[in-house]
C-alpha cells in the first residue's frame, strides 16, 4: 500500500493533488507545529496577468503551536468577502467559472474559526471536485508514539498504515535516509511534478498558483491529466 503525509495547505498547488490521487491513503499532519511564511494559510492567485497573495488571517498566538491549535482572526468574518469578490473579479472570466466558484466559496465561507478544520474542509471540498477517490487520515488518530520526529515518525505512521510505499514531495529528498525506510520493509519514492502550463487568459503563464487558478481555467478531463503529469523519483 502506498501513502503519503503532508501538512494542510490554503487551497495547495496541483502537486499536492498529484500526490494525494498517487497514493492510497493520504495523512494530513494535524499535530505539527505551525510555520510561518509557509503554505498554510496562504497561497497565489492569478491577478491582470500576475502572481498576487491571498492570504487567511490568524489569531496572534504562541509560535510553537500546532495548526490544529491555532485559530482564524476574528476579522476573518469581514475579510472572508473581500477575498470571494477578489477571486471573482480574477476569473469571472475564466472558462470554468461558474463550475468552480461555488466550490471555492463553499470552503471560503465554512463556519470554522480552527485552522485545520478549516483547511481540511478546503482540501476534501477541492478533492471531491476533482474526483480523487484516496482518502484522508488524520496523523494525531493513528496510534503511535507522536512525540517521535521527522523520519521516524514517518516511518512509524508507516508501518501502523501497513504501507510498503512511502511517497514523498521531492523538496525532502535531503531529509531521509533511504536505508532507514527500506530496513523496515518500505520503498521510498519522491514525487516531482512535471512542468505544466496552461491557457491564462491571452497573458503569458504564470505558474505554480493555488489550485484555484488550475479549477478555473482547465476542465475536469484535463485537470485528470494533469494530475497524472508527475514522475516518480527512486
Amino acid at each position: 500500500m502506498r501513502i503519503a503525509i503532508m501538512q494542510p495547505y490554503f487551497f495547495p498547488y496541483i502537486g499536492y493533488f498529484q500526490l494525494i490521487n498517487a497514493v492510497d491513503e493520504f495523512v494530513i499532519y494535524d499535530n505539527i507545529k505551525y510555520t510561518k511564511k509557509g503554505w498554510i494559510n496562504r497561497n497565489k492567485i492569478f491577478v491582470n496577468g500576475k502572481d498576487s497573495y491571498i492570504t487567511l488571517p490568524l489569531r496572534k498566538d504562541s509560535d510553537y503551536l500546532n495548526v490544529r491549535d491555532r485559530y482564524l482572526a476574528e476579522i476573518w468574518h469581514l475579510k472572508k468577502k473581500k477575498m470571494l469578490n477578489r477571486l471573482i473579479e480574477s476569473y469571472r472570466k475564466s472558462p470554468n467559472f461558474d463550475f468552480v466558484f461555488p466550490i471555492i466559496k463553499k470552503g471560503i465561507m465554512f463556519e470554522e474559526y480552527n485552522l485545520f478544520n478549516f483547511l481540511l474542509n478546503c482540501l476534501k471540498l477541492t478533492k471531491d471536485y476533482l474526483e480523487i477517490q484516496t482518502p484522508f487520515l488524520i496523523a494525531s488518530t493513528i496510534p503511535i508514539n507522536h512525540e517521535l520526529k521527522a523520519e521516524k515518525k514517518v516511518i512509524e505512521i508507516c508501518k501502523a498504515r501497513n504501507a510498503n510505499i512511502y511517497l514523498n514531495s521531492s523538496g525532502g529528498i535531503k531529509l531521509y535516509e533511504k536505508d532507514n525506510f527500506k530496513n523496515e520493509g518500505i520503498d521510498l519514492l519522491f514525487h516531482k511534478p512535471n512542468y505544466i502550463t496552461y491557457k491564462q487568459f491571452n497573458n503569458s503563464f504564470v505558474p505554480s498558483l493555488s489550485i484555484i487558478d488550475v479549477m478555473m481555467f482547465n476542465s475536469k478531463q484535463k485537470i485528470n491529466e494533469l494530475l497524472k503529469d508527475y514522475e516518480l523519483i527512486s
